[in-house]
């Protein structure tokens, strides 16, 4: 089991961040010079202790040295500035599952993607409803290429999925870009969208209430796991968004229904859509998995898994497991964000001044011995602005079509 937890964000993209960083909760304000260096020595003290390995991409004295570097700026620090240099910190550690998780109250009402022809809004409230599917030029006075590299020094970047993760959601956080000094309030920015700049105001984040427009297949159930067939019933679709129990549905249940289905509509091809699930409970899956193994579509030609930037943690653990294990061919735009082998099964502690929470990895998974890096795709199709406004999805079609 590799678990973290996971947020709907809205059009149903799963963004997969550890913890939900901008839920509403009372935060401690300007913290004293002396309050910053404790929580630094409290960090200092207990991640080593409590973490897995924690010196396996950064040395002891590095990390020892990089808290004193924080410490040397207690005076000039605000609290902005100190979950920056908190970032840069757990940047250096180099582990995916370990992480800082500040508790900010807004948020831009615009979400973003990554598409090939660059990176625009794929979802926003009624008021911003004419920014939809505009291209992010910049913000402010710090072009789009900029502020990707501002970003780079608080987000792994070694894997573009991943980083293009956390781009995606740190873009619309007022509290990162005034820390970042992209912009200098916490509460208006100049989004810069199709060439046109558009002065945008932070709003709560209980307030944010995105409208759906997409139509596509995978955002259109907010269950923990469904199917349907397409294709005129030669395809069925399966899709599995959350490694974790549907209330009022257990897995096994679904299970049971599902193949029931496969046994009376014999389809000639199943897709697991693994795009938006961010982990859980790798474990879920195993009366699928157990079930699969000995039916009909277990084959090349028949078998396709789907995945993504947001394929991630447990999520992650079965596409390595159909990938392995089954006659499986990998679909998608991009590599998973999560990397095969990696630390997880992540717990928590909390700083004691500023209430940020640290989580930290417990365990080693080498899922794959030998293997480095994301998983990738066994066939690569990259999105299209145009064809996503269109609810065209070139990975489904690519499946319809193959041979």
């Amino acid at each position: 089991m590799n678990t973290l937890i996971i947020v709907k964000k809205s059009l149903r993209f799963l963004i997969f961040i550890h913890l939900p960083f901008c839920f509403a909760k009372t935060q401690a304000q300007n913290l004293s010079p002396q309050q910053y260096i404790e929580d630094l020595e409290y960090l200092k003290s207990e991640l080593p202790k409590k973490h897995k390995n924690l010196f396996a991409k950064i040395s002891e004295s590095d990390f020892n040295t990089q808290i004193k570097n924080i410490e040397s700026k207690s005076k000039y620090l605000t609290d902005e500035s100190f979950e920056i240099e908190l970032y840069k910190l757990i940047k250096e550690i180099g582990d995916e599952h370990t992480y800082i998780g500040p508790i900010y109250k807004t948020t831009y009402p615009l979400n973003f993607g990554f598409f090939k022809e660059g990176i625009f809004v794929t979802n926003t409230d009624s008021l911003h409803a004419s920014l939809l599917y505009k291209k992010l030029g910049g913000i402010n006075s710090s072009k789009t290429e900029d502020i990707i590299k501002n970003f780079k020094k608080i987000v792994q970047d070694d894997n573009q999925s991943y980083f293009k993760n956390h781009f995606q959601y740190f873009i619309k956080c007022p509290r990162v870009l005034k820390g970042l000094d992209i912009t200098q309030s916490d509460s208006i920015a100049n989004f810069i969208l199709d060439d046109k700049k558009h002065l945008i105001t932070s709003t709560p984040i209980v307030d944010f209430s995105p409208q759906n427009t997409s139509k596509l297949i995978r955002f259109s159930n907010y269950d923990n796991y469904w199917y349907t067939l397409i294709d005129n019933g030669k395809v069925l679709y399966f899709n599995y968004q959350v490694c974790s129990e549907q209330e009022g549905k257990p897995f096994d249940m679904f299970n049971h229904e599902l193949f029931n289905l496969i046994e009376n509509k014999r389809p000639q091809k199943i897709v697991i859509d693994l795009r938006n699930n961010g982990g859980g409970n790798s474990a879920i899956l195993k009366p699928f998995l157990d079930k699969l193994k000995d039916s009909y579509l277990n084959k090349k030609g028949s078998l396709y898994v789907l995945i993504g930037k947001n394929t991630f943690s447990s999520a992650l653990m079965n596409a390595v497991e159909l990938k392995r294990n089954y006659n499986s061919i990998l679909v998608g735009g991009e590599s998973t964000s999560g990397n095969v082998n990696h630390y997880g099964e992540v717990r928590g502690f909390e700083l004691p001044n500023s209430k940020i929470t640290v989580g930290y990895s417990t365990q080693y998974w080498e899922n794959w011995k030998g293997y480095k890096g994301p998983l990738l795709p066994d066939i690569k199709i990259e999105s299209s602005i145009y064809n996503f406004k269109n609810n065209v999805d070139e990975v489904i079609e690519y499946v319809k079509k193959a041979k």
